[in-house]
């Protein structure tokens, strides 16, 4: 398993809950933008700079992510992508998103979208805030807990040929 962070649009505050869970865990956490990151030199820790460009980095991350990976973005096409292949998606306050929830998320953006562009809703998310690192940090652990415990194999007895 790897976690991609589609880094273009990511909100510092869970760059610190992503690394300590990949050197806790030892998984590697692969950041991707479109402009350089300052990131520590640690084991599992790297960045894939794209070039500039609408979905650069989404096409990259889409590309790259296998079955079983996590994907930390905030764009639910990205998401989409993604859960198709198999793989799991999260946004930053702790949304996660799968084959049950994905395509009515996708419709719903979709919706508020043409309602921004129609002029009948205006704004868009609240502030990132300490309640969604929380969320978020809740989110990640449980999720991580849950796919790295060990499966359990039922051992049978051999059956007497009598």
């Amino acid at each position: 398993m790897q976690i991609f962070v589609d880094a273009d649009a990511f909100p510092n505050g869970i760059r610190d809950i992503l690394i300590k869970a990949s050197l806790r865990l030892n998984i590697p956490l692969i950041f991707v933008a479109n402009k350089p990151l300052h990131l520590e030199k640690l084991p599992n820790l790297s960045l894939i700079l794209v070039p500039e460009g609408p979905d650069v980095a989404d096409d990259r991350i889409a590309q790259s992510v296998r079955p079983g990976d996590l994907v930390i973005t905030a764009d639910i096409p990205l998401a989409d992508r993604v859960v198709d292949k198999n793989a799991f998606a999260m946004n930053p306050r702790g949304m996660l998103y799968t084959e049950h929830n994905i395509k009515d998320r996708l419709a719903m953006r979709d919706l508020l979208g043409e309602l921004r562009d129609n002029g009948m809703i205006t704004g868009g998310p609240a502030a990132f805030s300490k309640k969604d690192r929380q969320a978020f940090a809740n989110q990640l652990d449980s999720f991580l807990v849950r796919l790295m415990k060990p499966v359990k194999v039922m051992h049978q007895k051999p059956v007497s040929d009598s």
